[in-house]
């Protein structure tokens, strides 16, 4: 996949409207709130209670979704329950889904769609990640490596056969 690009806009035609999926699958430091939990601020399918002093990371996120015009209906937020941003790296997407709805994204159209954005990515070298709360799975063209929790400083390390992804592993920050 080419560099991510941050796009400050909705793109034509959309906006959140009720969805406030991003309130509960992202975590929010300034808040300290976890992934996969709701903000204390916000009012599911309402919106933020605090909207006009939410921190700046809420200010500044925009999800795929709202950005992409390419994604139809079906993969707004509250319908999908994914919430899709661009990897930590900026090189890949990170899938973020809904854990009332943990297999959310094995449904359909979900699931073919990610598999083809795992195929794109693969010569740039962008990984496909799928977290459900902290619990990560890399999606390949040569299948799904789940890797369990995740946390803050840890690292993704995925082993190669050629150009065939055979493995991936997670370097704890403590080790």
């Amino acid at each position: 996949m080419q560099q991510a690009i941050t796009l400050t806009q909705p793109a034509p035609g959309k906006s959140c409207g009720g969805c406030t999926l991003c309130c509960k699958v992202l975590k929010i430091t300034a808040l300290s709130k976890p992934h996969g939990t709701w903000c204390a601020h916000c009012q599911p399918g309402v919106g933020c209670r605090v909207y006009d002093d939410r921190p700046e990371e809420c200010r500044t996120f925009l999800c795929g979704w709202l950005v992409n015009s390419q994604l139809g209906p079906e993969w707004k937020p509250d319908k999908s329950r994914l919430i899709i941003t661009n990897a930590a790296d900026g090189s890949g997407l990170a899938i973020r889904c809904d854990p009332g709805y943990p297999n959310a994204w094995r449904k359909e159209p979900y699931h073919s769609q990610i598999l083809q954005w795992a195929k794109a990515a693969k010569p740039q070298d962008g990984p496909i990640v799928v977290a459900v709360g902290n619990r990560l799975t890399v999606i390949g063209p040569e299948g799904e490596f789940p890797l369990g929790e995740f946390n803050d400083g840890d690292q993704i390390f995925r082993k190669f056969s050629g150009d065939r992804l055979v493995g991936v592993r997670v370097v704890r920050a403590s080790e």
